[in-house]
């Protein structure tokens, strides 16, 4: 074998992972002296009613993102013997880089076990190719599988299904492969260990085999398995961790860890001790991992211009919103953050508006009460003689731009 294998935790078709996306075809480039044809393969999110859209934001990300020509292979269901089938298997065999995202694990594995996309996939690492799985494509990986959608959705006990083993298949490690390792999105609760929490994956452990280990991956986060170097190259946000028995092994984006190396250096580690989610989100990075997270910086940015009524500010953190929710559309990522983010939009603009038709009031209508109450102030004075401070008011105003004129009905008063 002399391919890559990767894993993504998660944010596959995000800005987030532009970079990696783009350093990993340079090195499919280099591997195979020359770029080969590149190819998503749908079954994941095939049995979804919007399955044609997921792949057509995809293909759409690694044109304008990655600037990469990538082709769908249809195997939505396996095809029966004839042209569909052959053509599918064909677009996989002469493929440099193959990549399967969002959706079902295993109804991904329900119709790509026992099928000839096993040996398919393993094909195209074995030609220097690269195969790159993530999200729920990426739970099928390891040797088991978590059933994510039974077990935190539907409530079915914890446990595992067979995977399709390809980890051990073409770098001989026998991995169990978690992504979204880091999840936060349930607050309150643990959802880490994509969405199993420490609990539910405590209790999954413990019927793994003896040489099984846990290869987490961080979300926005990818992990390189080079089978020819026999190493783990983590990039992107977050990191990878070994796990087992309890135990981990934290490897922090920048890494690269040699196979013999990855479960060995559990048994030397301490033993893990379950964090608590966190009681309040923490602070986003410079990195934005998420639309919301790059949401919420923005619209920081947006408050403290408005606080100090800089309108320039307003309208900069207004236009980077706009763009950042353009650079996020191609998310195949199924959530609310678009949403959330088209209403912080609409709320800044709403707010910047505000903020307009106090700086296009009339100054009279501003100033004027205040005015009025001056002079009502002179005209007392006047009335009891006391010129001085008749004088000292009409001097101040005149000094703060404001004409005082005396006329047969009273004083007249204009913006200099």
């Amino acid at each position: 074998m002399a391919g890559l294998l990767v894993i993504m935790g998660s944010g596959e078709t995000a800005p987030t992972m532009v970079k990696p996306h783009r350093s990993i075809f340079d090195d499919m480039s280099r591997r195979m002296g020359g770029d080969r044809p590149a190819v998503l393969l749908d079954t994941p999110y095939g049995f979804q009613s919007n399955a044609d859209d997921i792949s057509a934001r995809a293909v759409s990300y690694f044109a304008a993102s990655v600037g990469r020509t990538v082709g769908v292979v249809s195997w939505r269901t396996v095809p029966p013997e004839g042209l569909a089938r052959e053509r599918a298997l064909s677009a996989l065999r002469t493929a440099g880089w193959v990549f399967a995202g969002p959706g079902s694990p295993t109804y991904a594995l329900r119709h790509w076990r026992d099928t000839p996309i096993e040996t398919a996939l393993v094909d195209v690492v074995s030609r220097n190719g690269v195969v790159l799985l993530a999200s729920a494509a990426a739970l099928t990986l390891g040797s088991h599988t978590v059933p994510v959608y039974e077990i935190y959705k539907a409530g079915f006990d914890p446990h595992w299904v067979p995977g399709l083993n390809l980890v051990e298949q073409v770098c001989g490690l026998p991995a169990v492969v978690i992504p979204h390792y880091d999840n936060a999105e349930g607050g309150h609760h643990d959802t880490r260990y994509c969405y199993l929490g420490e609990d539910r994956l405590a209790t999954m452990e413990r019927s793994l085999p003896e040489s099984s280990f846990v290869l987490g991956v961080d979300e926005h986060t990818a992990v390189l398995l080079d089978a020819e170097a026999a190493t783990a190259t983590v990039v992107g946000n977050g990191g990878m961790t070994i796990r087992r028995a309890g135990r981990s092994v934290v490897h922090r984006a920048g890494s690269v860890v040699d196979f013999a190396s990855l479960a060995s250096g559990i048994e030397a580690s301490p033993a893990l001790v379950p964090v608590p989610a966190p009681t309040e989100p923490s602070p986003p990075s410079d990195s934005a991992p998420s639309l919301r997270a790059a949401t919420e910086r923005i619209a920081a940015r947006f408050e403290a211009a408005l606080s100090r009524r800089d309108v320039d500010g307003c309208v900069h953190a207004i236009l980077a919103l706009e763009q950042t929710i353009l650079d996020w559309s191609a998310d195949t990522l199924t959530s609310d953050e678009g949403d959330y983010a088209r209403a912080q939009l609409r709320t800044m603009v709403g707010r910047l508006g505000e903020l307009a038709i106090e700086g296009t009031r009339d100054p009279r209508e501003v100033v004027g009460p205040m005015v009025e109450g001056l002079l009502e102030l002179r005209q007392r004075a006047r009335n009891d003689r006391d010129w001085a401070t008749s004088d000292w008011v009409r001097d101040r105003l005149a000094a703060a731009g404001i004409e005082v004129r005396d006329t047969p009905t009273g004083a007249e008063w204009h913006l200099g």
